[in-house]
């Protein structure tokens, strides 16, 4: 598989990696669903040993995934093996009563890190991520001190910032005016193209992207039908709901003739689309499964300047509204 590298950093991340938050299971913040429904440990060791066969070298965790069992998983897995390249994230935590809490301070950020370098079996993180945290948290500094002290610790080797899903902007702005912190993650897919010019800006400043939910939640997959209802213990149950599932299956109907013009599947297509942007270090979708790990480590098919200028023209005509249903509904 390709690598590409992240940044001005020495890292070298497989083109394709591991995003590793469906493998934490169905936690739950008090009655809201934080995972991806029941998995089997068995088969989300198997998707991971299958990854790393095909030529995937990096794995973006965090200690909210699964409460914290999707970082066990992969230090059971995996250990110490210095060929695998691990990134996780920080500043989510339940509150006594089970509700989330965003806690950047700098004293929970140390001990939080502890705590990870422990699940994952590690002396060091790779890449280290402040969840989401706002343009209020970074100003305050306390957490970019936290992250510059690991690093200067040896704990961690580099770090950043995980961006909000509808609103990158105003903590990716912090960042690269203030050139501190080393890379950022943010949504980018077919549906979600709202962050095309920055990705353009981070690369161009020496930052490392990392590429989330290429899928859409698996609506890119091709797998959903207008009948396709998910578990209470699913948080796509609030984020696709019925109106919000029909409406964007329509709208992407069009779209899979491209897929099989280029003799790939609906999910190679939207990976491929991804990987064309030039300034992506890395994309990560979710994997539970070994098929899913097969299945995403296919070799992207190369897409042309004009179908790729056509894919942007129907996110201004027609996805950026299906968008903001999606905000919408949480």
């Amino acid at each position: 598989m390709e690598t590409r590298p992240f940044g001005r950093t020495d890292l070298q991340f497989s083109a394709v990696g591991f995003g590793a938050w469906g493998i934490g299971g169905p936690a739950m913040a008090g009655t809201t669903p934080i995972g991806w429904g029941a998995v089997d440990d068995r088969e989300s060791v198997r998707a991971l040993k299958t990854a790393v066969d095909r030529g995937i070298n990096f794995i973006d965790t965090a200690d909210f995934y699964g409460l914290g069992h999707s970082e066990t998983l992969i230090g059971e897995t995996f250990g110490s093996n210095p060929d695998i390249l691990i990134a996780t994230k920080v500043g989510h935590r339940l509150n006594a009563d089970g509700s989330i809490a965003l806690d950047y301070s700098g004293d929970h950020i140390l001990s939080a890190c502890e705590q990870s370098l422990q699940r994952l079996r590690r002396e060091r993180i790779d890449y280290y991520q402040l969840h989401s945290a706002k343009v209020s948290h970074l100003q305050q500094g306390e957490c970019i001190e936290a992250m510059n002290r690991l690093k200067e610790q040896g704990k961690v080797r580099y770090w950043g910032l995980s961006l909000s899903t509808y609103n990158p902007f105003p903590e990716a702005d912090f960042l690269l005016q203030n050139r501190v912190g080393d890379g950022f993650q943010l949504v980018y897919n077919l549906i979600n193209q709202r962050a095309d010019a920055l990705i353009q800006r981070a690369a161009a400043a020496g930052y490392g992207v990392i590429a989330r939910m290429p899928l859409q939640f698996g609506l890119l997959t091709g797998k959903f039908t207008r009948e396709t209802r998910f578990a209470a213990d699913d948080h796509r149950r609030f984020r696709l709901p019925p109106q919000v599932l029909e409406r964007a299956l329509e709208t992407l109907e069009p779209v899979w003739e491209l897929a099989d013009a280029h003799g790939t599947s609906k999910t190679g297509l939207a990976l491929s689309f991804v990987l064309a942007n030039p300034g992506v270090s890395t994309v990560i979708p979710g994997i539970k499964t070994e098929k899913q790990a097969v299945e995403n480590c296919r070799e992207p098919v190369s897409l042309a300047e004009r179908e790729l200028a056509r894919l942007k023209e129907r996110y201004a005509a027609e996805w950026e509204a299906l968008l903001r249903e999606m905000e919408e509904a949480g």
